[in-house]
């Protein structure tokens, strides 16, 4: 009866949009979870408890966690298909720069997930399933866990400036002083200097900066405290430069 009523009241559009949040709360949810309680509690997990948890709670996650992320995308992207004029005026308004910043943050998390994320854990997994039924530990997992941690951390790190640009198409870069056009130039310049911003720190967190091991770049990734920290510091650089640069 609700979806009936959603697609009378708000047509197809709306239906996708409500699909477009519920599995994006799914996957931000699984998100947090990974990274703010799995990952400080299994380290303090014997290892015995810590493989079987690995083996049978982890990988059960893993299946949500990475296809919450599917459907939030092709949900995402649906909406931009069936709402009429969605790209007009796409790069000249707020409400435009805003919804494709936070779309294109939206995606590199996404590819986090399924080319990095997600192959790394299978290694992980696999080691804790054999290691479980008597087979000899696998010497690569350890490695491919820090490899899995990384992205995973700057996954969360990007939540929260993903999340602000996202909702402020519709609250925050929406009338008042984002009424009107920004000119060309204002736009270039924020969309280069914030996505110059985000290929660094991606780059950072897949190793191209040093590698993976412990050091000075990988500061906002060794805690939960670090990685809180580092992303409001991104949102705080992020939202200035929209102030600065978004106002017509």
């Amino acid at each position: 009866m609700f979806a009936l009523e959603l697609f009378s009241r708000y047509g197809f559009t709306g239906a996708l949009r409500w699909l477009h949040v519920l599995f994006g709360i799914a996957w931000i949810g699984l998100l947090y979870y990974f990274n703010f309680v799995q990952v400080p509690s299994f380290a303090q997990l014997s290892p015995a408890a810590r493989n079987e948890a690995i083996q049978k709670l982890a990988s059960r996650a893993l299946w949500w966690f990475r296809w919450a992320a599917v459907g939030t995308a092709v949900f995402g992207i649906l909406i931009t298909g069936a709402t009429e004029d969605y790209y007009q005026d796409f790069f000249k308004r707020p409400t435009g720069v805003s919804i494709f910043l936070g779309m294109i943050i939206a995606l590199v998390m996404l590819t986090n997930v399924w080319m990095f994320i997600w192959p790394n854990q299978k290694i992980v997994i696999a080691n804790a399933t054999n290691v479980l039924a008597g087979q000899e530990p696998d010497p690569a997992a350890a490695a491919a866990g820090r490899r899995g941690l990384l992205p995973s951390r700057q996954n969360t790190l990007f939540s929260v400036s993903m999340l602000w640009f996202m909702v402020g198409t519709s609250h925050f870069y929406n009338g008042g002083d984002f009424a009107g056009e920004v000119s060309g130039g204002k736009v270039a310049a924020f969309l280069v200097i914030a996505l110059v911003i985000v290929a660094v720190l991606e780059a950072n967190a897949l190793g191209y900066l040093g590698g993976t091991g412990p050091g000075q770049l990988r500061w906002p990734y060794e805690s939960v405290r670090n990685v809180i920290i580092s992303a409001f510091v991104l949102w705080a650089v992020l939202w200035l430069l929209s102030e600065l640069l978004l106002q017509p």
